[in-house]
């Protein structure tokens, strides 16, 4: 039983000596083609499945990239409710209104005299969890703004720095007087 399948073939009758001979002949001579012009024998059905197997690995990199993208996604999100909760200030007994806006639109939370000249000073900042709103010292709001800088609604330090700026800048040009009284 032994032989390679065209004596199988011829064997079982269902090819003949004749088309046998041609198929050898035929063969020979593109081996002999090949290696007169020092050309490999392209062997189309292998570069067919390299090619096959490449996009498949291409296709895979891919999805791993945008799992890779969204873990890491949840994991700053994780962050940045970990540290909301877990540094948010104490919104009880708020009796003053204090407006700031969110998406283009005017939110108000009640906070305390206390928490109101903390604004001011630039202590505190105001951060989104959720479709709810915190109170968090300035320095978590900082780190907030540094994984997203979109969840921290209002921080007074950066605005209390800009007019700051720009007051120096605006009365650099005049002289004050020494007998001025206060």
């Amino acid at each position: 039983m032994a032989g390679s399948l065209q004596d199988q073939l011829l064997n079982a009758g269902l090819s003949d000596a004749k088309t046998a001979k041609k198929l050898d002949k035929e063969k020979r001579k593109q081996k002999r083609t090949a290696q007169k012009s020092r050309t490999a024998v392209v062997d189309e059905v292998k570069l067919a499945a390299q090619q096959a197997r490449d996009e498949k690995a291409a296709r895979d990199r891919e999805l791993n990239q945008a799992l890779n993208a969204e873990a890491q996604r949840k994991a700053i999100e994780a962050q940045i409710v970990q540290l909301i909760t877990q540094n948010k200030l104490d919104r009880q007994g708020g009796d003053i209104g204090f407006n700031f806006t969110s998406q283009q639109k005017i939110k108000k939370l009640y906070v305390s005299g206390l928490q109101q000249k903390l604004f001011a000073a630039g202590k505190i900042a105001i951060a989104q969890i959720a479709e709810g709103f915190e109170l968090i010292p300035a320095e978590v709001a900082n780190k907030i703004a540094e994984r997203d800088h979109e969840r921290v609604i209002f921080c007074a330090q950066e605005t209390a720095e800009a007019l700051d700026g720009e007051e120096s800048d605006w009365y650099k040009d005049y002289e004050i007087p020494d007998d001025l009284m206060w």
